[in-house]
């Protein structure tokens, strides 16, 4: 499988990145490395080989829940760079 430049610089486009020239040639040459070497995974027969969501066993590594008392407000609210009314202050990002 073989990727162009006009597919790269319009991928860079879809993802809103600006490369130079020389980015564009070399990202070009390694996309189409890593597409060469799906092509030759492709080959491999994996017909007998089940399918996995890992490549070896994982168990739940979580501990056990343990009801705990939480830090009051005013501890929770030590380090904030702004507070109201007993609440983190965060700017409006939503016009």
């Amino acid at each position: 499988m073989k990727i162009t430049r006009k597919e790269v610089e319009y991928v860079a486009h879809l993802a809103r990145l600006e490369l130079t020239p020389e980015e564009a040639e070399e990202f070009t040459g390694q996309l189409g490395q890593i597409l060469e070497y799906f092509d030759k995974l492709n080959e491999l027969d994996t017909s007998a080989i089940e399918p996995t969501s890992h490549a070896i066993p994982v168990v739940n590594a979580f501990r056990e829940d343990v009801v705990k008392p939480s830090d009051d407000q005013e501890t929770a609210l030590k380090n904030a760079p702004a507070r109201e009314d007993g609440f983190f202050r965060v700017p409006k990002i939503i016009e």
